[in-house]
């Protein structure tokens, strides 16, 4: 769900191989990273986790083990990152690893899936606080997903690109927000009836332990693209583990942080409850006043994040209709201003598609992570396993960086991933269903149409 600078980069009107230059350096590593990964679903997720467990202390340890385990997964990609730099990313892991059609399939369910719900998930963070904000009535949060899809598919077709400074003010008001929710609800807010920090071990707690990662490891979600940067490190591969590892220290302690706030003010039946809670926690405090202002905020924040998800996606559906004839439509570069236009209108009607979700659902939001989650998680779980087969089939590569304890945490990497896979299907809704419909839609297309996948000339 967020944007990495050698995606901005891959795609050029004259269509060359931009290599990045090593320009940055481990504090810019480590800004870039925690700007990816920190995004508008901390303003959403928390009341999931919440509705997930037993008591503060289990809600809050769980933003801790999804630290730990972003931080594995985020060394597993370094040494991928580093030792097959490519701006394909997954998809070229996967085509080395597993060949030509595990890479399409990816491809596949990243334009039908994981990208398009990316959107719809983003859009309807939007919603919910605009809707605090002013109300549409019933289907406020669907119409409000689907105006700023259109409105934003528009915006990127037209070739109308927000600036770095516009970026760099919407990353304040961010952090900002951030800022203004911890310290609310620290110090302005009085506890809430039911606040408790006790810790209810994971096999006594009656609700969906693996659910409830899902959620927070969504809200860490990043990672697996900020380890791309690595190729642009000044100081070469060395500091790229370094980099990680502050960086997501650094994001572990803003969520806890972030959460511990929303735990004290509202505490967990309030959180679980709220829709919105972010701007439940400022109405506790301010009233009226406060929850626009941060409704506002965290509004132009999934804005922003939704505009940066909408120019990846179309780029890497570009780079499919490129490699496979099947969707060369996809593969046309219309004038040096309006860029893949095709791609921008397929991948704003898939989208608006899986918004209208929302219509036969409690919550639109929720449906989008049913949706994506077990398609994300396996993938995920390939790449893993791609660290290991690149191993074998490519020893004598050279490996500017390599995982720490192999083949530990990588095996660690799998199972935790196997497992939100599982828990991805196990507990959630029947979106996950027909996110794995999709996904066998393209499985359907390899095994009866092969021709369809040749790669193009």
């Amino acid at each position: 769900m967020s944007i990495t600078g050698e995606e901005i980069k891959e795609i050029s009107q004259t269509e060359k191989v931009i290599v990045p230059k090593r320009i940055l350096k481990t504090s810019d590593a480590v800004a870039l990273i925690v700007g990816i990964v920190i995004g508008a679903g901390i303003f959403r997720t928390p009341s999931l986790v919440a509705a997930n467990v037993d008591s503060g202390g289990m809600m809050l340890s769980m933003w801790v083990i999804g630290g730990i385990i972003s931080l594995i997964g985020a060394l597993c990609y370094a040494e991928l990152t580093t030792t097959f730099p490519n701006t394909g990313g997954d998809y070229h892991f996967l085509k080395r690893a597993f060949g030509k059609k595990t890479a399409f399939l990816f491809a596949w369910a990243r334009m039908s899936v994981i990208q398009t719900g990316s959107i719809a998930l983003l859009s309807f963070i939007f919603a919910d606080y605009a809707t605090q904000i002013y109300s549409l009535g019933e289907f406020s949060s669907v119409l409000y997903a689907g105006i700023i899809v259109s409105f934003l598919t528009l915006v990127n077709i037209l070739g109308i690109h927000t600036g770095a400074g516009a970026q760099k003010l919407l990353t304040t008001l961010e952090v900002l927000g951030i800022l203004i929710i911890i310290i609310v609800g620290l110090f302005f807010v009085p506890n809430a009836s039911d606040v408790s920090f006790s810790f209810v071990p994971v096999l006594e707690s009656g609700n969906s332990f693996g659910l409830a990662m899902v959620f927070v490891l969504l809200t860490f979600g990043g990672w697996n693209e900020a380890a791309y940067i690595s190729a642009e490190m000044r100081s070469g591969n060395k500091k790229m583990a370094m980099a990680l590892i502050s960086s997501v220290l650094i994001i572990t302690a803003v969520y806890f942080l972030v959460n511990f706030a929303f735990l004290k003010g509202l505490g967990l039946s309030g959180m679980a409850e709220s829709q919105a809670v972010a701007g439940d926690l400022m109405g506790a405090a301010f009233g009226s006043l406060g929850v626009t202002l941060i409704s506002l905020i965290v509004a132009v924040c999934a804005m922003t994040s939704a505009n940066a998800t909408i120019f990846t996606g179309a780029r890497s559906n570009y780079s499919l209709g490129r490699d496979f004839s099947a969707f060369r439509f996809l593969g046309k570069w219309r004038t040096e201003k309006a860029g893949p236009v095709n791609a921008f209108i397929v991948q704003g009607a898939i989208s608006l598609i899986l918004v209208s979700f929302g219509l036969f659902s409690r919550s639109g939001f929720e449906t989008m992570i049913d949706y994506t989650a077990p398609v994300f998680w396996f993938f995920l779980l390939m790449v893993g396993v791609a660290l290991f087969v690149l191993r074998k089939k490519e020893p004598n590569k050279e490996r500017p960086f390599k995982v720490p304890l192999y083949p530990v945490l990588p095996l660690i990497f799998c199972i935790t991933s196997a497992y939100l896979l599982y828990s991805s299907i196990m507990y959630t809704g029947w979106g996950a269903f027909v996110g794995i419909g999709v996904l066998f839609v393209g499985i359907l297309i390899l095994v009866f149409k092969p021709s369809l996948t040749k790669h193009s000339e």
